[in-house]
């Protein structure tokens, strides 16, 4: 049984272009609530990068909107500022991707190999690192653990993107090549991540290699 699993998701907004990839999310949720794993869900208490208008995809002009309550949507209201989660909390995590995992949580949208990372969220990397607890990385968000643990160089999946593989090797990070079906576990650090959406090509795709990367996380955690 996995009820006692405490597996924590970190969301970065809600909508592909500006927060946390949806498909990716529920995925993530639904897999882990299949495991019996008890959900904490958080997100960064702070502004967006900005708005987009997901119709359009343009930004929205004169719009602001508020990471956490964003991903209170996707969280159906029971989301926690990661602010007050610790490592001793949770015994697995999870960063689902979307461009708000490269736009709230860092800005390596805008910086590239340059980005900061939201210091909340560093720490929490850092300390799940330091307790040797499983952390999945799905989509673009591997970029997050290149580089924080860079220094450690990770090995990381964002799929076959080149210029994005190259942007993690240069953060520290070591890039394997993997399908939308598969992972990438570093044993060593206990990260696993898994290309989603950088390579899709639908939710069925998708699907398959973040039910992967959940299962193994239950397992290591």
């Amino acid at each position: 049984m996995n009820a006692n699993k405490r597996i924590g998701v970190v969301l970065a907004g809600s909508g592909v272009f500006d927060g946390s990839e949806i498909h990716e999310a529920v995925i993530t949720l639904l897999a882990l609530d299949r495991a019996q794993a008890q959900i904490i869900m958080m997100a960064p208490n702070v502004p967006q990068m900005h708005v987009i208008d997901h119709q359009k995809g343009q930004p929205a002009a004169g719009e602001t909107r508020h990471v956490l309550t964003e991903a209170a949507r996707i969280a159906r209201g029971e989301v926690k500022d990661i602010a007050q989660i610790t490592a001793n909390d949770l015994d697995g995590l999870v960063f689902p991707g979307g461009y708000g995992a490269a736009k709230n949580l860092c800005d390596f949208a805008v910086k590239g190999v340059d980005c900061s990372v939201n210091p909340e969220v560093a720490r929490l990397i850092k300390e799940m690192h330091a307790a040797k607890k499983p952390m999945g990385f799905i989509c673009i968000a591997p970029v997050l653990a290149a580089k924080v643990l860079g220094q450690l160089h990770p090995e990381l999946t964002i799929g076959n993107d080149a210029q994005t593989a190259e942007a993690i090797e240069k953060m520290g990070g070591k890039h394997v090549t993997r399908r939308v079906d598969e992972i990438a576990e570093d044993s060593t650090h206990k990260i696993i991540s898994t290309p989603a959406y950088m390579l899709g090509p639908s939710i069925s795709h998708v699907a398959q290699g973040i039910e992967k990367l959940v299962a193994r996380l239950i397992k290591l955690a």
